[in-house]
């Protein structure tokens, strides 16, 4: 009886979201995305394998008679492996590469779907990495930033100026015209590059920003020097220079400062938070787009909830994000 009220429940969910009936789906026979023994590719991150695998187990479950094989080479394989029609779908742990992402659109006019099911990383924390964070030296008094104050002093040519002293920031005394010394990393096509073309309007860096070869060097770059301020990728800033501050950050003037603490990452407020992403085609095949509901499901997000203790640190998506996600899948 309990079973039986469950299907039932799920299918009365199913039917009100308008997705696909367990019983009317089946594996793909001919797809480039099959392996030689027939199983359903998935290429992508590496730290988001555990999840996947779950997710897999949970949808042949639900579905039996698929297979999956899944190779996790990292999130920089995803989209060249979707392009080249390699992967059924490409798990990012991160923000995708404009790079990657143009490459899928030269080949199909248009960019991938784009599903996103939970928050990547939360801290600071001792067994896991922060998401990405701007971070100053322990002596320094400033207290939060803007992202557009980030992005004056980060780069130059923005609207209304560029920053370059600390008390165009609001520091006072001996701070006040002290320059701000901005580190991070190189711009080469990765972090950095998505950084300043995503958030920061495309605008080059600032000449006063140095560009480093690796987040602890960024890191160690601000622990000694008081003046200085870095903003970097996931770090585990507890091992590699303790004691820094990382600064909260407010998405427009006149909101809440966040950081990237659990609740506020939880709560979909973090402003440089970056997302789990499933990446697909733009038509995907019934059981691709069951997945994806499924990974949006309660189950699928439970499933990220799992992860939100371990070193990868996931977060299941806040109820305002879930709802945005969900409604992309009803309107395919």
């Amino acid at each position: 009886m309990i079973t039986f009220l469950k299907r039932a429940a799920c299918l009365g969910l199913c039917l009100h979201l308008g997705w696909a009936q367990a019983d009317t789906l089946q594996p793909p026979a001919n797809a480039s995305y099959l392996t030689a023994d027939g199983a359903i590719a998935i290429i992508g991150n590496d730290g988001m394998q555990p999840l996947i695998e779950q997710l897999n187990a949970l949808f042949i479950r639900q579905h039996p008679g698929f297979r999956f094989a899944v190779t996790a080479k990292g999130s920089s394989v995803g989209l060249p492996a979707l392009t080249a029609g390699a992967t059924a779908i490409a798990p990012l742990s991160r923000e995708p590469w404009l790079g990657d992402l143009h490459g899928y659109e030269q080949v199909f006019g248009q960019a991938p779907l784009d599903i996103r099911i939970g928050y990547s990383g939360h801290g600071p924390r001792t067994n896991g990495k922060t998401p990405p964070a701007v971070y100053v030296h322990p002596d320094n008094p400033l207290k939060q930033l803007t992202v557009e104050q980030l992005a004056k002093l980060a780069t130059a040519g923005q609207p209304g100026g560029d920053i370059n002293t600390w008390g165009q920031l609001g520091l006072t005394g001996d701070w006040a015209l002290r320059r701000i010394h901005v580190y991070g990393l190189r711009d080469d096509g990765g972090f950095a590059t998505n950084q300043r073309m995503d958030r920061f309007g495309g605008r080059p860096f600032s000449p006063h920003y140095e560009a480093l070869d690796s987040v602890g060097a960024v890191l160690k770059a601000v622990a000694s020097d008081s003046h200085g301020i870095g903003l970097t990728g996931w770090a585990n800033g507890a091992k590699l220079a303790p004691g820094l501050h990382i600064v909260p950050l407010a998405s427009k003037a006149g909101e809440a400062a966040h950081g990237p603490a659990l609740a506020d990452v939880a709560a979909g407020a973090y402003p440089l938070s970056s997302y789990l992403h499933l990446f697909v085609g733009n038509a995907p095949a019934p059981f691709i787009k069951a997945y994806l509901q499924m990974a949006l499901s309660d189950e699928g997000q439970a499933l990220v909830r799992a992860q939100t203790a371990s070193a990868e640190g996931y977060v299941p998506l806040s109820a305002a994000d879930l709802a945005r996600e969900r409604q992309k899948l009803r309107e395919l």
